[in-house]
């Protein structure tokens, strides 16, 4: 679970991004959730103190422009309609009722959402971000899961995160996996003199679930949320292989130093508070990586 992607310059994707606009209030008044999942919240009132804490300009338009990848399934990605929908959408969803706002989505490519939250074009991004010191050098995180990576590899596959030199591993690109844990197990590989690792990047998750069951890629590194989605959705096709590692906290991004970082705080600890915020990730299967505080930029390494 990590800020899972490069920075690349905003225009890139920008002129392609797609807008969304969700309900303040959840199932209640729309029936279900974003995408027409089923929800697991009622209506969400707006909490005072967070809606204090907001930007005049944010409070005054009514809407929180949130960014978003959508290509990581299930945390966020799109329903049949393309609109954003998964867990991680719904939980954005629920900050944004907590500041009584209104969620507006721009589905884009992940490497632009952090640039155009730097030059105020979104309010907040919710991409399974990984928080890091180094990206906290471009924004801050709202942090609001404890996770980690997890290997899966077709069903009876013996190749392991220790085992990889010589063989080929899917990633999504931009991600924490093809950036930093790749690289590093390669030139691990190569140091000992072994053969080298082929990292086999892919623009969405699917692609490289698929690629894997294909034979394209002997294995693949992603989130824990993302990989046993994955492993469940395809029993019997794939497994996971060695356990959880680089234990990380996800983030929503906001602009550094801001009043929007201090808002997305307080709308976070008011629904860990009164419970909406448990709810979301025990119907995801993911409490375990649930914290108990709304902290900001809690990375340390």
């Amino acid at each position: 679970m990590n800020i899972r992607r490069l920075l690349l310059p905003a225009a890139i994707a920008s002129a392609a991004a797609l807008l969304f606009t969700g309900c303040v209030n959840n199932a209640e008044s729309e029936g279900g959730s974003p995408g027409g999942d089923e929800t697991t919240t009622t209506a969400i009132a707006a909490d005072d103190a967070a809606v204090a804490l907001l930007p005049a300009e944010v409070k005054d338009s009514g809407v929180l422009r949130i960014g978003t990848d959508a290509e990581y399934p299930p945390n966020e990605y799109k329903d049949d309609a393309g609109n954003p929908t998964g867990w991680g959408v719904e939980l954005a969803e629920a900050v944004s009722a907590k500041l009584g706002l209104e969620p507006e989505w721009e589905i884009l490519s992940f490497d632009s959402i952090i640039p155009r939250i730097q030059e105020s074009a979104l309010d907040m991004g919710s991409s399974s971000f990984t928080d890091t010191v180094e990206r906290q050098a471009s924004v801050d995180f709202v942090d609001f899961l404890n996770a980690g990576s997890l290997w899966a590899a077709p069903a009876g596959s013996d190749i392991t995160p220790d085992t990889a030199c010589g063989k080929t591993v899917a990633v999504q690109a931009g991600t924490i996996q093809h950036t930093d844990e790749l690289p590093a197990r390669n030139q691990e590989c190569l140091d000992a003199g072994d053969p080298a690792i082929e990292i086999l990047p892919f623009d969405g998750q699917p692609e490289v679930t698929t690629a894997v069951v294909n034979g394209k890629a002997d294995a693949f590194s992603a989130d824990l949320p993302v990989t046993g989605d994955a492993v469940s959705k395809l029993e019997g096709q794939l497994e996971t292989v060695g356990e959880m590692f680089d234990a990380a906290p996800y983030g929503f991004a906001t602009e550094k130093g801001s009043d929007m970082t201090k808002a997305v705080q307080a709308a976070l600890q008011s629904l860990i508070d009164d419970g909406t915020y448990l709810e979301i990730l025990t119907a995801a299967g993911i409490e375990s990586g649930a914290v108990d505080e709304a902290v900001i930029n809690g990375a340390t390494n």
